[in-house]
């Protein structure tokens, strides 16, 4: 068999960037999808990834992005990243664009993209034996927080989103993955969210002892695409150590307690 095919989205920076070089280092061909063309370019002429930039929330584009896949040779994998999130206000002071963005990009850009690949994915699975797919929410899906309400709604819709997938392709040899990272530390996350306050997204992360990197994360999907045809990981959820749970997070440098403690 040729050398795998996977599609990955938000390829321009964060986790889907990540992935994009793990899967290369693996030996894949990867095609990385985002907005930002130019960023896509150099990602390419540095590990000779090939790129396709769309606006996933655009049914045109989403569209276009399935013919040139179907013209350019199988997909064995769609691995979708994409995602986001804007704002931290309480329900009551909810900005309705940030949180139709949000479902946008989480929820309906999940759903317009599967929809669009599973006739390859499934043409891969009958010549190769299975396709995968892999799409990372959050554990702001599992959780909700004060603050969160727009994230953990349009996270907990993909997550769900995958859920009913997985059920509607029983009976099919295409695996369903869901990979819930917790504090992941990139360079543009909390940036965006809080609305490019610098300062702000740096304290997100102040004193916390070793956040998941993007790396973390691409090593961890990298594994389940790997793993044998047979076996599907349905959620993994990952957290660094400092964080126990969404509500509890510890600053400082991590040790083990003394008996005078």
């Amino acid at each position: 068999m040729a050398n795998r095919r996977a599609v990955v989205t938000g390829a321009s920076s964060g986790i889907g960037e990540a992935v994009v070089r793990d899967l290369r280092a693996r030996g894949w061909d990867v095609v990385g999808v985002a907005r930002r063309a130019a960023r896509l370019e150099a990602l390419d002429a540095e590990i000779g990834s090939r790129s396709y930039a769309a606006d996933l929330t655009s049914e045109a584009d989403v569209a276009a992005l399935a013919a040139h896949l179907a013209d350019t040779g199988p997909v064995h994998a769609l691995v979708h990243v994409a995602g986001g999130a804007r704002g931290t206000q309480r329900v009551e002071d909810g900005d309705a664009a940030d949180w139709r963005w949000m479902f946008e990009a989480n929820v309906l850009s999940a759903q317009l993209l599967t929809a669009a690949l599973l006739p390859l994915l499934r043409r891969a699975a009958e010549a190769d034996g299975h396709a995968d797919t892999v799409y990372v929410t959050s554990t702001a899906a599992q959780t909700a927080y004060p603050g969160g309400a727009g994230y953990n709604a349009a996270k907990a819709g993909e997550s769900m989103l995958v859920h009913a997938l997985r059920l509607e392709l029983n009976g099919e040899p295409i695996r369903v993955v869901e990979i819930a990272p917790g504090m992941v530390q990139t360079e543009e996350f909390s940036l965006n969210r809080l609305g490019g306050d610098r300062a702000a997204a740096e304290k997100v992360y102040d004193g916390v002892d070793e956040p998941l990197t993007a790396a973390d994360v691409a090593d961890v999907i990298g594994y389940a695409l790997e793993a044998p045809g047979h076996v599907n990981l349905d959620l993994v959820t990952m957290r660094p150590v400092a964080q126990s749970a969404q509500h509890l997070l510890a600053r400082g440098r991590l040790r083990p307690r003394s008996d005078k403690d």
